[in-house]
């Protein structure tokens, strides 16, 4: 890579006052290599030191240039034993079987931290050291790499992993999540002639695309219309295309709008072709998205790279979530061979502040967020939302096939070894466009609905 992007904040010297732990340009470079270990113990330090700092990198900067980098070590080792955590750091993981991992992704803002892991030295840090992602063209070219194995990790749609563990739309194969990418980050774009359209009711008739059957965007685009009294199996027609075709597909009139992850949402404002008609946030707020997944088989194959990737993973997707990156995050991942966007795009996503093709400037934070924890209580809607429109039939172990996908345990141990502060259960409710689910009865929410199919 050419690019030199700020890379994550534990790769940087804590004990510098020169460094900032926030987003250092220095930390990752092609100038600069670290091998894995060394990189998992300067992470280690930098969490520390980090904790006894409360997060304040002022107040980090003041104290090490006062006593000046050996004496600080010294200072912080004395009340901290710091050599015990990072031997604890290596046992954690152990020898990784497998550095050169192949990570399959599709070129969206969803999958951001798996996408901006590589050029901003996140596998490296976990001693991925020849970790490579590969960019696929559809979600069906990413179901089809990871079945066959020729990926061993993958960006995927919330309900893929779930999907594939029922063998549903593709052979029956135990998928994982153990931690999720993005949440919100979606939206319902219409083609320019539709600027009138107020509601739900308005659609009656319309050609809607989304990327895959087994996705939150269907599932979604789905409830929003019920909700608005239209069928999505009568009274419009969904049609499936793989998101890098929906803006062409847009201008060309094949289609009246489509429910998208971004960037191509707003790839239709930058070329005139649509307007954002609704972010999916104000469908669900927090809704998952993509997810990180694995096959069972590799991950119990390759434990010590399964940990390694998710420790990963996790940390990239902590360091996304802060807006204060979003801007380094956008330059690292637009490039040619990861989003082939241009940056102003994938900033405009990123951060909240985008036109919505209708001259209005909106500025919406929570656009996009990132948040790993995988809710079972997420799963639980996902199976009851496969049940309602009859891709799912029969009588559904709601929990156990929850809890089997999406490691939420795993990912609550993990990020609390990691610093970070996760839920204390699995489980809540959601509220979506008002309505409430509660995760314990699926079934009667199901029956609820007016339009559905179970």
């Amino acid at each position: 890579m050419s690019q030199h992007h700020a890379g994550p904040a534990s790769l940087a010297d804590p004990f510098s006052s020169s460094t900032r732990l926030a987003h250092d340009h220095a930390a990752v470079s092609p100038s600069s290599p670290v091998d894995g270990e060394s990189a998992m113990l300067r992470a280690v330090e930098s969490s520390v030191v980090r904790k006894i700092f409360g997060g304040n990198d002022v107040s980090r900067r003041s104290f090490m240039k006062m006593l000046g980098a050996s004496s600080a070590m010294a200072v912080i080792s004395s009340i901290f034993p710091l050599d015990a955590a990072k031997a604890m750091a290596l046992d954690a993981i152990g020898p990784i079987e497998k550095k050169d991992v192949k990570i399959g992704f599709m070129p969206l803002t969803c999958g951001t931290p798996i996408v901006m892991a590589h050029p901003m030295g996140f596998y490296k840090k976990y001693g991925l050291t020849e970790a490579q992602p590969y960019k696929a063209s559809g979600w069906a070219m990413i179901r089809d790499w990871a079945v066959s194995g020729q990926t061993d990790y993958t960006q995927m749609l919330a309900p893929m992993p779930i999907a594939m563990t029922l063998g549903l739309g593709s052979p029956k194969m135990p998928f994982l999540t153990p931690a999720l990418e993005n949440v919100n980050g979606q939206a319902i774009t219409l083609r320019m002639d539709h600027k009138g359209v107020k509601s739900a009711k308005d659609m009656k008739g319309f050609v809607f695309a989304v990327p895959f059957d087994y996705s939150m965007h269907n599932l979604l685009l789905r409830y929003y219309l019920a909700e608005g009294g239209v069928n999505p199996d009568t009274e419009v027609q969904i049609r499936i295309l793989p998101p890098p075709e929906m803006v062409a597909n847009l201008k060309a009139g094949n289609i009246d709008g489509f429910l998208s992850p971004d960037p191509f949402n707003q790839r239709a404002v930058y070329e005139k072709a649509g307007f954002i008609f609704m972010l999916t946030r104000d469908i669900w707020p927090g809704h998952p998205c993509c997810a990180f997944t694995s096959s069972k088989k590799f991950a119990e194959e390759a434990p010590n790279t399964f940990k390694a990737i998710f420790r990963a993973i996790i940390d990239a997707t902590m360091f996304s979530s802060d807006p204060a990156n979003r801007k380094d995050i956008a330059r690292a991942i637009a490039p040619r061979n990861y989003l082939n966007q241009p940056v102003e795009v994938v900033e405009q996503v990123l951060t909240g502040e985008f036109p919505d093709g209708l001259g209005n400037m909106c500025h919406v934070p929570e656009r996009i967020n990132f948040d790993p924890f995988p809710w079972d209580s997420m799963a639980v809607w996902i199976l009851s939302q496969l049940k309602r429109w009859g891709y799912l039939k029969g009588d559904v172990d709601y929990r156990g096939i929850a809890e089997q996908v999406f490691l939420a345990a795993d990912c609550a141990s993990v990020m609390k070894e990691m610093g970070f502060t996760p839920p204390a259960s699995a489980y809540k409710k959601h509220v979506i466009m008002g309505k409430e689910f509660d995760p314990d009865k699926p079934e009667e929410y199901i029956k609820s609905f007016a339009v559905r199919k179970a």
